[in-house]
């Protein structure tokens, strides 16, 4: 197996181009060969929690782990719970929880390496974060240190197998308006919890089917005919025995899904099972013997918010499998494209290399600037993840920074992997369906990861709501002067860009010059400003039009949001565009190596003219660039895929994932070996007399015959 423990964590397939290549020089890229320190950028790429992740990828690099093909489902669940075993007996999965229980309380280092898990198998990696991260962090996040002690040595263990019973067939994303209630019986000293009707039912939860045991369950609490809002109780749900649900439980099977078939997802549904009152994981809220409520926070909506945003590394741990999958789908795929040959183009007796088509690199070069990006983002994401939770930096501002971050880029990395893994499907042709090959069991594992833990769309208007209040903050407690300044300045804006002003004068700027044109666009602050101005003037044109419907009776301030939600989505995802675009740049100037940081910047510019490009009818229709510039983005993509198309190969070697991980027999270098048998007998073809005549030939040299003969004979 490879020693990913070594300084360059490459790949022991032996095809790393590291230090080899070097950019195709251009009329505006300094001349010179520039080449990628692979080890040096892996090393940044693993970011603040390298050990933790080349651990982690040692781990997922065993067999054990490994998914197996073709199973059936119950045969996929055995081993799938079987591995969750091979992980506690090997230090794998309690790094979160408090010392004293025999963890690290290192949050950020759970999330590093729990992400790493996808590559050996995402319902593997699932499993483990119901029980762990999802089951175990509920009783630790939201209960008290009592309720630690009790129950979180046996769900380090296993020997607790549990669920997380939150989503309700009725009520998905709105986790505030499900309908299982637990009411208080002061005369038992117990809560009742219910599920009045069908759609009440917990639905989709991990471990519900076969192996839990218990659930932590989300239920409306209500006591003295008060409804306290949604809390959290500890329930058994089966014999441990005899694996029988318990009185007042039932259940059923979900069956087989579109992917995650090694996980037993169920459905939960309770008829007066009762609970003792300490039960209740009361950190945020709690009811005594007489039934009184009390809660540190007063607000119903902010408590609601805190419990929820205590479980927000589900979604930070989301977005970070979601990069290491796009990453292991692009080594596959470009590795693949730099051996493959097709179609005659240049030469009459070599097929050209995928990887040299321009359409090819169009397919896959943009995509890995994203997943850069993506990369670099989640980084900056699970930083800010580790200071919540590890109190460095714990005020209500970041946690709401960190909510508002992990929707955003959670939403967007999860949709990237899926184009991700789709695109690099098709650019295998055949080769990419097959399931030796990985794409097809990636995507189909991975296509829930943009609904669970929140709906993509769902978490973006929540993105975009915070936007909204932090626009509208800035003008809280201000005098007329300002708000004058401000109705100017919009209004010098509008002129500017609707009129076409902005346009003439970069035109005149441009002088008519494409080069001009090109300069500007890659300028590292003209993209930031044309990124950042369109989220910014897109935060103010939804503002206001919103601005009237806190005066607006309910309906129709509803009515109003429903006609602008669209607007509100895009506003959000340009957000989250920008902030990965920013740390992709910010990322860039922590690179001492020349070629590397010029590379590296290559990457950067491809990632924010890709956006650019993808957006250019608003640019243009808003005024913010004009006809010149806007015709010269697609021609300096092309040119910047021209000059990283030789750093192809170490840019996803740098990824750092062996064999071991991408276990697809395309990136195996077969498909060299191949090309190279095929070349040797061509050649040694070539250069027989016995070989077979191509029968163009001999019609070009017939031609050519009857044509000498025409003009030998007399007129």
């Amino acid at each position: 197996m490879t020693d990913l423990l070594s300084p360059t964590g490459l790949s022991s397939t032996g095809l790393s181009t590291a230090g080899s290549s070097s950019a195709g020089a251009g009329p505006d890229d300094g001349g010179g060969a520039d080449a990628v320190d692979v080890a040096a950028l892996g090393e940044l790429l693993l970011g603040k929690w390298a050990n933790v992740r080349r651990e982690a990828r040692l781990l997922a690099g065993r067999p054990e782990v490994h998914k197996v093909e073709g199973q059936t489902h119950t045969e996929h669940r055995q081993r799938a719970f079987g591995q969750l075993q091979f992980l506690v007996e090997h230090n794998a999965v309690h790094r979160a929880f408090p010392r004293r229980l025999g963890g690290s309380d290192d949050h950020g280092g759970n999330v590093a390496g729990f992400q790493e898990l996808v590559t050996a198998d995402p319902s593997l990696q699932i499993k483990a974060g119901v029980q762990w991260g999802l089951f175990g962090s509920a009783v630790m996040h939201l209960g008290s240190a009592e309720h630690q002690d009790k129950w979180l040595p046996g769900i380090m263990s296993l020997a607790v197998p549990g669920c997380f019973a939150m989503t309700e067939i009725g009520h998905g994303s709105d986790v505030a308006s499900i309908a299982t209630t637990a009411t208080f019986d002061p005369s038992k000293d117990e809560f009742i919890l219910d599920t009045p009707f069908r759609a009440a039912w917990k639905e989709y939860i991990g471990n519900a089917a076969v192996d839990g045991l218990a659930a932590v369950v989300f239920a409306q609490l209500v006591t003295k005919g008060v409804n306290h809002g949604v809390h959290a109780f500890y329930v058994e749900l089966r014999d441990p025995v005899t694996r029988e649900f318990l009185p007042g439980v039932g259940g059923e099977d979900d069956g087989v899904k579109g992917g995650l078939n090694g996980i037993d997802n169920g459905r939960l549904h309770f008829d007066s099972v009762r609970l003792p009152r300490t039960n209740l994981l009361n950190r945020y809220g709690d009811v005594d013997s007489a039934g009184t409520y009390s809660s540190p926070i007063a607000s119903p909506g902010r408590r609601f918010f805190t419990m929820l945003g205590t479980l927000v590394q589900g979604r930070v741990s989301l977005d970070g499998a979601a990069v290491a999958a796009s990453k292991v789908a692009l080594k596959i795929a470009i590795q693949y494209a730099s051996e493959r040959r097709q179609f005659q183009a240049s030469s009459d007796t070599e097929e050209e290399v995928l990887l040299d088509y321009q359409r090819h690199q169009r397919r896959l070069l943009p995509r890995l600037a994203t997943t850069y990006a993506a990369s670099f983002a989640h980084e900056q994401l699970l930083e800010k993840f580790d200071d919540v939770f590890s109190g460095t930096r714990n005020t209500e501002a970041d946690r709401q920074d960190l909510e508002t971050l992990a929707a955003a880029l959670k939403s967007l990395s999860t949709w990237h992997a899926l184009d991700t893994l789709q695109e690099c499907r098709e650019a295998c042709g055949g080769a990419g369906f097959m399931v030796e090959n990985r794409f097809t069991s990636l995507r189909s594992d991975l296509d829930v990861y943009a609904t669970f833990e929140g709906d993509n769309t769902v978490l973006l208007q929540l993105v975009a709501k915070r936007l909204l209040a932090d626009y509208a903050k800035e003008f809280q407690n201000v005098d007329f002067g300002v708000l004058a300044r401000f109705a100017f300045g919009q209004a010098a804006d509008l002129t500017l860009n609707k009129s076409g002003l902005r346009q003439v004068a970069q035109f005149v700027a441009d002088t008519g010059s494409v080069q001009k044109s090109v300069l500007a666009l890659r300028d590292e602050d003209g993209q930031r400003a044309l990124l950042s101005e369109r989220v910014q003037s897109m935060v103010a044109e939804v503002g206001g039009s919103l601005k009237a419907a806190a005066r607006l009776p309910q309906a129709q301030a509803a009515a109003l949001f429903n006609e602008h939600q669209h607007e509100l989505i895009e506003t959000a995802q340009a957000h989250a565009e920008l902030l990965q675009w920013e740390a992709f740049t910010e990322a860039l100037h922590g690179i001492d190596d020349a070629g590397t940081k010029k590379v590296l910047t290559w990457l950067r510019d491809l990632f924010g003219l890709t956006l650019i490009e993808k957006h250019l009818s608003w640019y243009l229709m808003n005024g913010r660039l004009s006809m010149q510039r806007g015709r010269t983005v697609g021609g300096y993509i092309n040119r910047l895929l021209a000059k990283l198309r030789p750093h192809a190969v170490d840019l996803v070697d740098a990824f750092g994932y062996g064999p071991e991980h991408l276990r697809a027999t395309i990136a195996s270098g077969i498909e060299k070996e191949r090309q190279d048998e095929a070349a040797a007998y061509y050649r040694k073809q070539r250069a027989s007399s016995d070989g077979p005549v191509d029968e163009k030939v001999l019609l070009l040299k017939q031609k050519a015959a009857n044509r000498r003969g025409s003009r030998s004979m007399p007129s």
